[in-house]
């Protein structure tokens, strides 16, 4: 994964801080993350979905509304309204440099606002909402006891996460005349509403209400071991596994090819490139599908593993394999083995021709004795890819039309 931080001209003028997560191959589609009522780009939730995302082929844009985190400008100058004029703002930005969003994801307040900004972002196909309110104005029980001060005053000095901040009535005007439910009804995109069933902040009832005033397409997560904020790491992993396989039927606008079957026999591998940057291949071998890549050194993209690496992988795995197998016919209670391989090239000596040196390393969660230590490392010189390596093969190569 690759992550960009850079800055952008926002709904009021001013340099908004935005960060965009990106797979190392070529992203499958583009999203748009707008973060909770007074968070950041950088809350678990935000930085965790997103991350994740971008491992799984998306690329994020997930960046500061006006007057929070890093960005410029006045909190006390913003509403919802100025939100989802600098979602539109965002979305500019990436269509501009190339990258215009098919997917808006929103966590909390975030989520309403992107129900409402789908339709000014012709190129959305996916809108997702995480812990969403159905309406703007339920955000109004965070500075519930101020609320007759702004009424009267103009303005107060609210405490929201234990941070101050100053709400005026035009925040309250502004919320009062957005209908969430109306947006989402006029949803021209496919409507994902996930929301933890516990959730003491956005009751679950909202999710409810947003998903019945939704057309069909819509799905349901729930996140049932969840807070609010999505603090565990597990629940934001879950969401984004779930996010990308239900984006890609509706958002993928740049899918890698399929994955070719694999060749017949059990010892049978077939490599075949992607078309998508210089080395980008779908690996296949029995029931197996991967990308391989060189590294960027190499010309390559680094979104999978290179040749030396899967030969390394091949000598680690038949290691493990084979001293597991030999410590079960000895009835020896091993803990884990986990056996480490470095490849490398060395010249020996002047004139030398260059040799290939793979490094071992094995370890055991056990403490063993030093007689079965030294065992196990014979029975590694015998593993059947060892002695592959250390003897060489026969290649036979033939071009079929």
């Amino acid at each position: 994964m690759r992550s960009e931080a850079f800055e952008f001209i926002g709904s009021q003028g001013v340099k908004l801080a935005a960060r965009l997560d990106r797979p190392k191959a070529p992203p499958q589609a583009y999203a748009l993350f707008a973060h909770c009522f007074s968070c950041s780009k950088d809350t678990l939730a935000a930085a965790r979905i997103a991350r994740a995302l971008a491992q799984r082929g998306i690329a994020v844009l997930r960046f500061d509304f006006t007057g929070l985190g890093h960005s410029e400008g006045e909190f006390a100058n913003t509403n919802f309204s100025s939100n989802i004029d600098d979602l539109i703002h965002a979305a500019d930005h990436m269509r501009e440099t190339g990258q215009a969003p098919s997917i808006l994801i929103g966590h909390s307040l975030g989520g309403a606002a992107v129900v409402v900004a789908a339709a000014r972002i012709p190129e959305v196909k996916a809108v997702v909402t995480i812990g969403a309110p159905a309406d703007a104005e339920h955000v109004k029980h965070h500075f519930a006891d101020d609320i007759d001060t702004i009424l009267k005053d103009g303005e107060a000095r609210v405490k929201l996460a234990g941070r101050p901040f100053t709400i005026r009535r035009q925040f309250l005007d502004d919320i009062a005349g957005h209908n969430v439910l109306d947006a989402a009804a006029a949803l021209k995109a496919a409507l994902l509403v996930a929301h933890a069933p516990l959730d003491e902040t956005v009751g679950i009832d909202n999710a409810t209400r947003l998903f019945v005033a939704a057309k069909h397409p819509k799905s349901f997560l729930g996140l049932e071991d969840a807070d609010h904020l999505l603090t565990k790491a597990g629940p934001a992993e879950h969401a984004a596994r779930v996010i990308a396989a239900w984006s890609e039927r509706y958002a993928f606008v740049d899918p890698l090819p399929e994955p070719p079957e694999a060749p017949a026999g059990a010892n049978s591998a077939l490599v075949q490139e992607t078309g998508k940057g210089k080395y980008l291949g779908w690996a296949a071998t029995g029931e197996a599908r991967f990308l391989v890549d060189e590294p960027e050194d190499f010309g390559g993209l680094d979104a999978g593993p290179a040749p030396f690496q899967l030969l390394s992988t091949a000598l680690a795995a038949c290691t493990t394999m084979t001293l597991r197998m030999y410590a079960e016919r000895k009835d020896w209670a091993l803990g884990r083995i986990t056996t480490i391989v470095t490849h490398r090239k060395e010249v020996r000596g002047e004139g030398q021709p260059e040799r290939d040196v793979f490094s071992r390393a094995i370890r055991v969660d056990d403490t063993l004795e030093p007689e079965q230590a030294a065992k196990l490392v014979e029975i590694a010189n015998k593993c059947p890819v060892h002695r592959t390596l250390e003897r060489s093969s026969d290649i036979e190569t033939a071009f079929e039309t």
